[in-house]
């Protein structure tokens, strides 16, 4: 059995206050996200729908685009929580995304305490990258 440090409960918690900042007016699905970077700073994220649903964006890209903004590239965790009845899991765009930055801890939770520890690879085993 796998339990969580303080810290990962911690970020969960950052999380699931990320998720009530959610706009969902369409489907009232919220998510929230937190990253945090291997220097230590901490970027949440929220899911932010919009009526043309491809220009909705996820509560991982959020979080991984506002740690990017601030000069953030080296990402240590993930953390995802949604009111679902199991872990909730990344769309696939978000999965090729975070594999961009690393294949790092993913840790997937729900509001009922169920989680699952898994990383980027498990998540993506085959990513697209490109060969430089």
């Amino acid at each position: 059995m796998i339990t969580l440090f303080k810290r990962d409960e911690e970020l969960i918690e950052l999380a699931i206050e990320a998720m009530k900042n959610a706009y969902v007016p369409y489907s009232g699905f919220r998510v929230g996200a937190v990253v945090l970077t291997k220097s230590g700073e901490l970027f949440t994220g929220c899911n932010v729908e919009n009526s043309s649903y491809g220009l909705t964006i996820c509560a991982e890209r959020v979080a991984i685009f506002k740690a990017v903004a601030a000069g953030e590239r080296e990402i240590e965790k993930l953390v995802v929580v949604a009111d679902t009845p199991e872990p909730v899991s990344p769309c696939g765009a978000c999965r090729q995304v975070m594999s961009e930055f690393g294949d790092f801890q993913v840790i997937l939770a729900n509001l009922k305490g169920t989680f699952k520890v898994t990383k980027v690879s498990e998540l993506l085993p085959h990513a697209f990258k490109l060969q430089r």
